[in-house]
């Protein structure tokens, strides 16, 4: 048992079967799914289906922590990408209801990830080219970004009438939802990148000692680069599903916060803010478990102003529980003979 419990996915993993088991007791049909048409609905499938942005954007976010990073501009990524795909795909509809789009929307969404990408890159050259601090250099696209994203939509809520991109963020593929089958391809493939291939090893080495890594012979800058490139990518992907649920762009809203809960989802799964370590297994319990928490806390009839109060409280019993001093220190107080 004490071998189990000093897994990294152990505590996060018995945080998401209570949070589970909760909503399990609260509401009797918490648990059901229902096939209807060849789609599976439930709560259980709500939750995947909502934590697949965040586990996108955390995903991202995991590997630029564990290189020694960080990126606080992800929100505003979110943004920008949903403006510049709103804006493209435009969409409107005739008299006879039917839609056209601006242009085709396979290019709305190569441009739209491509700023995105662009976004990341910008971010990685003032981190590894200028030598910026990471939490400085994203956080200036983090005040801009909503500026920029407010520029393309013309300080307007842009609305999409174009049903094939709604797909992305309300389709089914193999019985589930779409977005929730994109973030499980994406964070299942990145697992098998980094597992067979070096690149995994270099990750760790650069954010245990870059200096280090550099002298091995590791290309610590253009992999840094990469990094941050592919964090604003998988921030435009998340864009793309939140814009294509809502069916609009909103500049000032989309993505608010959004940083905060991906460094949570992060944390949460055991990945060192110090660098080196990390989990994108664990990273995709975070999110979940930051989801269900969400959906526990309006089942309950919590107001929504007090969801943020339960996630730090979470978040702080969970990494205590996750921090091998801490557990030593709770064995030696219960164990330590009465005088």
């Amino acid at each position: 048992m004490k071998t189990l419990a000093a897994h990294p996915l152990f505590w996060p993993g018995v945080t998401l079967l209570l949070l589970v088991a909760l909503n399990a007791v609260v509401n009797p049909g918490f648990l059901a799914l229902t096939l209807r048409d060849g789609h599976l609905y439930g709560n259980l499938v709500d939750i995947l289906n909502r934590a697949a942005p965040l586990a996108l954007v955390a995903a991202g976010m995991t590997l630029v922590i564990a290189a020694r990073g960080l990126d606080i501009s992800v929100g505003a990524v979110v943004a920008i990408t949903a403006a510049v795909a709103a804006l493209l795909i435009g969409g409107s509809l005739n008299l006879d209801g039917a839609t056209t789009s601006r242009f085709p929307m396979w290019f709305a969404l190569v441009a739209a990830l491509g700023v995105a990408t662009l976004c990341g890159i910008w971010n990685g050259a003032l981190v590894v080219g200028v030598g910026m601090q990471p939490i400085i250099a994203t956080l200036i696209l983090m005040v801009a970004g909503r500026g920029i994203a407010q520029l393309i939509t013309g300080g307007q809520i842009l609305t999409i009438y174009y049903p094939p991109y709604f797909y992305l963020g309300n389709g089914y593929l193999f019985g589930l939802p779409f977005a929730a089958v994109l973030a499980m391809l994406v964070i299942v493939a990145l697992h098998a990148l980094l597992s067979l291939s070096p690149l995994g090893l270099f990750i760790r080495a650069i954010g245990i000692n870059p200096a280090a890594a550099r002298i091995a012979g590791v290309r610590a800058r253009p992999i840094t680069l990469a990094l941050y490139a592919f964090c604003g990518l998988c921030a435009g992907l998340a864009g793309l599903i939140i814009s294509s649920n809502v069916k609009s762009a909103d500049a000032n809203n989309a993505g608010q916060l959004l940083e905060l809960d991906a460094i949570l989802a992060v944390t949460l799964g055991g990945t060192a803010l110090t660098g080196g370590r990390f989990s994108l297994a664990g990273t995709a319990i975070g999110a979940l478990i930051i989801q269900t928490l969400t959906s526990t806390i309006y089942s309950l009839g919590v107001p929504p102003e007090v969801n943020l109060v339960f996630k730090a409280a979470l978040i702080f019993i969970v990494m205590l529980l996750q921090s091998a001093d801490f557990r030593a220190t709770v064995r030696r107080l219960v164990t330590r003979p009465a005088e």
